[in-house]
């Protein structure tokens, strides 16, 4: 079996990962909704400039290992598996925090009784 790069490979099962963790497990509908692209396009839209500078040849701030990477570097100076891992960070922290409201929202509120405060409740008693 050849060397795989590494980084490569860890670019491509991220998003994979995030995408089955949704469509398996989560089911939140987020690929469905318009909002989630856009911010997709924004992100991509700030993610250009910044990984450009990271990686520029004059100055670079971030190294790569050219072994564990494919070796394509677009549309800037950086490798292009950062479009990997910033679609599956920026999409599992979206899925997680929509997964999570939906749950506090499914939870079904607590009795009336429950909600009284105790001074409330013994003020009530001695009327």
């Amino acid at each position: 079996m050849p060397d795989l790069p590494l980084y490569t490979v860890a670019a491509v099962a991220a998003p994979l990962l995030v995408v089955a963790l949704e469509l398996l497990v989560l089911r939140t509908g987020l690929f469905r909704t318009l909002r989630y692209w856009l911010t997709m396009l924004i992100v991509l839209g700030f993610q250009i400039p910044v990984d450009g500078w990271l990686t520029k040849p004059q100055g670079t701030v971030v190294l790569y290992d050219e072994a564990q990477i494919l070796g394509i570097r677009a549309p800037v100076s950086f490798p292009i598996e950062d479009f990997g891992f910033g679609f599956a960070m920026v999409t599992l922290t979206v899925l997680l925090w929509r997964w999570l409201r939906n749950r506090e929202q499914r939870r079904p509120a607590p009795p009336a009784a429950a909600q009284q405060s105790p001074a409330r409740t013994a003020e009530q008693a001695s009327a």
